[in-house]
């Protein structure tokens, strides 16, 4: 009868031991659970910000090539030609300092011929180069020179020009104020997507910045702009940047 009375005890002992090790073990487990739920419960969303912009500065390049039998002929003329650009420059309302000139280049000229029906490159000559740059806040003396310069041309000047790059200063200060923009978009977006579980945004736990667009107006990124575009053929612009940022979810 002891004998009996003991092992029912024992068993006893055992059940409450049993019971006491899996409660315990299902509240480690609970709040481990929970724990790694509220690490893992996150959501990433995509921030933009764009605004208009103007350009307000211009680059402008100008080359005169002339070809000549020698190499002082080839300068001589060179500087005759370059003479004429300069002018061309004062008429349009530039001032002397606005421009620069590089130095002279100076190569043979060549001209393929037929010797016994085999093509050769014989040297008839030499070329002069130069290339004249213009910097200007004025963008519409660069935009309407641009335009006159075919008349230089039609008058049989060896001269050829470069589109005008239109550049915008202060570009650093222009994206910060976007990534701040960018980023409010982005957490406005985020708190859009998870008002209708009851749950809200809470810390940012990650940001990258995407690429920086200087757009013509209308424009579009396109397909192939991982490190951005920057239009410089037009005045007026649209600058863009988009983020990705991971909000925690509280």
């Amino acid at each position: 009868m002891n004998e009996q009375n003991n092992l029912f005890k024992a068993m006893v002992a055992l059940g409450i031991f049993l019971a006491i090790g899996m409660s315990a073990a299902a509240f480690i487990l609970g709040v481990q659970g929970k724990r790694a739920m509220s690490g893992q419960q996150s959501i990433t969303v995509k921030g933009l910000a764009e605004k208009p912009i103007k350009a307000d500065s211009a680059e402008w390049e100008l080359s005169v090539s002339v070809t000549q039998p020698t190499q002082a002929e080839a300068l001589e003329k060179l500087a005759v030609e370059r003479k004429v650009v300069e002018e061309f420059l004062l008429a349009q309302g530039f001032e002397a300092k606005t421009w620069s000139v590089d130095v002279e280049t100076l190569n043979p000229h060549y001209e393929e011929e037929f010797i016994k029906d085999t093509p050769r490159q014989v040297q008839r000559g030499f070329d002069a180069y130069q290339t004249i740059r213009v910097v200007t806040k004025d963008l519409n003396k660069v935009t309407n020179a641009n335009k006159a310069l075919l008349q230089l041309r039609a008058e049989n000047h060896p001269v050829v020009a470069r589109a005008p790059s239109y550049l915008v200063s202060d570009l650093e200060n222009i994206k910060m104020s976007l990534i701040a923009a960018a980023t409010k978009n982005a957490r406005s977006r985020a708190t859009e997507f998870v008002k209708q579980d009851g749950v809200e945004v809470g810390v940012m736990k990650s940001a990258s910045q995407g690429a920086f667009y200087i757009l013509p107006v209308g424009g579009d990124a396109g397909d192939d702009s991982y490190g951005g575009v920057y239009d410089k053929s037009t005045i007026d612009k649209t600058a863009r940047v988009v983020v990705t940022i991971v909000y925690s979810i509280e």
